[in-house]
């Protein structure tokens, strides 16, 4: 069963979101926050795409990267970090439409490690969501502890 160590993980991601630059540079907004899971979506620009109107596979491993990571910070400690350890992506669809839709979740908790995929999906106009790329990822926990360590060394 997965659960949070941190009552007030809602919160405390808004907050992360604020100083996360990278993601307002692309445009990326987090719609939904729960345990264990975390979905956003991203309005497609010219800036996102490759030749031919294809999304930049960057983008989507990025997007995927976001959710999975955001959705493990759901379950850890106040202080406690965490740091994407491996990912691993494949993509099913080229990706062109209007908007991306991503959607992370934890599968499998630790107290060291959280196994998470996400799902990144695209629309086009009313069309139903494609799905265009799965990843599985690695979260590993970084605790205060560890953190201490690292710097005495």
């Amino acid at each position: 069963m997965i659960q949070t160590f941190n009552p007030d993980f809602k919160l405390d991601i808004r907050e992360k979101l604020e100083r996360q630059e990278f993601m307002k540079l692309m445009g990326f907004e987090v719609t939904k926050i729960e345990v264990g899971r975390v979905e956003g979506e991203l309005l497609l620009e010219q800036r996102h795409k490759q030749h031919k109107g294809f999304t930049h596979g960057g983008v989507i491993a990025t997007l995927a990267d976001i959710v999975a990571g955001f959705a493990a910070v759901s379950l850890v400690p106040k202080d406690h970090h965490v740091v994407t350890a491996e990912i691993k992506v494949s993509y099913f669809h080229p990706g062109v439409g209007d908007k991306l839709l991503a959607k992370g979740y934890v599968i499998k908790q630790g107290r060291k490690l959280n196994f998470c995929e996400a799902e990144v999906y695209v629309m086009k106009g009313e069309e139903q969501p494609l799905l265009i790329a799965k990843a599985t990822t690695t979260m590993a926990t970084i605790t205060p502890e560890d953190i201490a360590r690292k710097l005495e060394s």
